[in-house]
């Protein structure tokens, strides 16, 4: 009788033991679904713009690898489209890219609420954040010059562009460089610069050779040129560089405060290092 008893405490207290270690398992799978491989999920009750559990971004979506559509579909993919989906994870929200109409549009489009954020590799300029609040979030990145298979003209500095023809992306910090250079060292033989609604289109046209050199971000001309078949190269790069940021509107102060968290999680966490390793732009990591 006595050994009967035995084994059934024995039993009984085996399955406690049991029991209690599902417990702690299963709480300790629950933070990690919350976290995300760090802490819980960023709370966002006091962010008006999120309330419905969607982050609208703004994007022009024509600057791979940055982010761009997946080839005939209308998937947006790329380095800031994984950091947004990161960001968002950390939230606790879904996001949604849409496509902008113009990138030069796009502080405007910001201001006047078309999109909660605005997130396509915006270099972060005394120009913009007059007008909108930035979370920094990658870079400094430079520009940098595509020019035909060999650097026919021997471009190595944006100075030798002068009296040359030049194609950019309209609303872009190119055009902005190439303005400052017309009316400092190449006022006297000025850049030709000709300007397109998106990158794609700008470097069509040197492709085609209507113009000796096309102008983009250093990760931008980089691609554009592993892509070319061999038919263009990069001449040089890390021109006057920038830190990219992410958009927010001034009065969003709750937002911003909010992303600015969900960064540095994701930083902590790993996974901002991962996101930029798949897109080999680890060289542009935000600096500290």
């Amino acid at each position: 009788m006595l050994s009967r008893r035995l084994v059934r405490f024995s039993l009984l207290l085996t399955v406690l033991v049991f029991a209690a270690l599902a417990v702690f398992a299963g709480c300790g799978d629950d933070d990690e679904e919350d976290g995300g491989g760090g802490g819980g999920k960023i709370d966002v009750s006091g962010v008006p713009e999120v309330t419905d559990g969607k982050l609208t971004i703004g994007s022009d979506i024509a600057y791979a690898p940055v982010e761009y559509y997946e080839e005939g579909t209308q998937n947006a993919t790329g380095l800031d489209v994984d950091l947004a989906k990161a960001l968002a994870t950390a939230l606790g929200v879904e996001v949604e890219f849409k496509q902008v109409a113009d990138f030069s549009g796009i502080v405007g489009d910001l201001k006047v609420k078309r999109y909660d954020i605005v997130m396509s590799a915006i270099s972060i300029t005394p120009t913009r954040e007059a007008e909108i609040a930035f979370v920094p979030y990658f870079g400094p990145v430079g520009t940098g010059i595509l020019t035909p298979k060999g650097n026919p003209d021997n471009f190595a500095k944006l100075e030798d562009l002068c009296g040359h023809k030049v194609a950019a992306q309209v609303g872009t910090y190119q055009v902005d460089q190439v303005g400052v250079l017309n009316d400092g060292a190449c006022k006297a033989d000025p850049i030709d610069l000709t300007t397109f609604p998106d990158n794609p289109a700008s470097v069509q046209e040197l492709s085609v050779g209507r113009v000796e050199a096309q102008l983009a971000d250093d990760p931008v001309v980089a691609y554009n040129a592993a892509q070319s078949d061999g038919k263009l190269e990069v001449a040089a790069t890390g021109f006057e560089s920038a830190t990219y940021g992410i958009g927010v509107r001034k009065d969003s102060p709750e937002l911003k405060a909010a992303l600015e968290k969900a960064l540095k999680q994701i930083r902590d966490d790993g996974t901002y290092d991962q996101v930029l390793k798949k897109w080999g732009q680890e060289e542009f990591a935000l600096k500290p």
